[in-house]
């Protein structure tokens, strides 16, 4: 019996894979849509299983804050300082879930090298305080990327110079940012409110800030205009910045764990059930 049960879990997870790879090949957005609502709802539904409030507090709060963003971000006609604002709430979720995960690695590690007995903590409290830091990092990161993924593109076609066809719906002007549809220098009277800029490969302009939220927050590696691929390397000089990037790609693999795992084996479980094995 137990070779059986073993047997259909090898066999479901295999087909999950396949399944789950040809549907992010041929049809992504209805797989990003779906893995986005099975990331947002599955924990929180079984943390309302177990009674866990915290963690249902937090995600209450950061659900809706997150909400009316995407509602400031869907509206029509879209307002200029819309984007900047909702990457600003983006880049701070990420900026928070990353050093929550690091902090909760650090925590981890040291309880695991008996260094947690030098501050008098017990080497359990600290590692449940480890654990639970580098899970709120971790969903929170995964969730807000996924979010702001479908922000970035909701405003990008609000904005009007981007398109799935990869053709600009209009011309840039050359003191206008592409992605907050702002200028790039603000004439207040006689002053003028000079925020840092880039410029990209394709020669295109725009402001730092406004850049860095959509290759980041919003995993794009184009140009926002021409849809030029964007150089990494050149945007993020710093060593302290590459690791953000490195970051982003640890969440992707975090997702399928936490959004198709659970579902895998409720399904696991539902064939065991029917089969009648124990």
């Amino acid at each position: 019996m137990h070779a059986e049960m073993v047997l259909i879990l090898l066999v479901t997870l295999l087909v999950a894979q396949i399944v789950l790879v040809q549907w992010k090949a041929r049809h992504f957005k209805s797989y990003q849509r779906a893995t986005l609502l099975g990331m947002w709802l599955i924990p929180v539904a079984l943390c309302i299983k177990f009674y866990w409030v915290r963690f249902t507090v937090v995600w209450l709060v950061f659900s809706v804050v997150t909400g009316f963003v995407c509602y400031k971000a869907s509206q029509k006609p879209l307002s200029g300082t819309t984007p900047r604002w909702v990457y600003k709430w983006f880049l701070l979720i990420y900026k928070l879930s990353y050093a929550a995960g690091i902090i909760g690695y650090l925590v981890i590690m040291f309880t695991i090298f008996g260094l947690s007995i030098l501050v008098m903590v017990k080497p359990q409290t600290s590692m449940d305080f480890g654990l639970l830091l580098l899970f709120y990092g971790l969903y929170f990161g995964v969730v807000a990327r996924d979010i702001a993924e479908v922000c970035a593109d909701t405003m990008a076609a609000q904005i009007g110079y981007y398109s799935t066809t990869g053709l600009p719906s209009k011309n840039l002007d050359l003191k206008t940012c592409a992605v907050c549809g702002n200028e790039i220098i603000i004439m207040n009277d006689e002053d003028a409110i000079i925020e840092k800029t880039i410029r990209l490969n394709c020669g295109h302009i725009f402001h730092e800030f406004c850049i860095r939220g959509w290759c980041i927050v919003g995993k794009k590696q184009t140009c926002p205009y021409c849809k030029e691929k964007v150089d990494l390397k050149r945007m993020f000089p710093g060593p302290w910045e590459r690791p953000h990037v490195l970051y982003g790609n640890l969440l992707d693999w975090i997702r399928y764990l936490v959004a198709w795992q659970p579902v895998i084996i409720l399904i696991v479980q539902g064939i065991n059930w029917i089969l009648g094995l124990e």
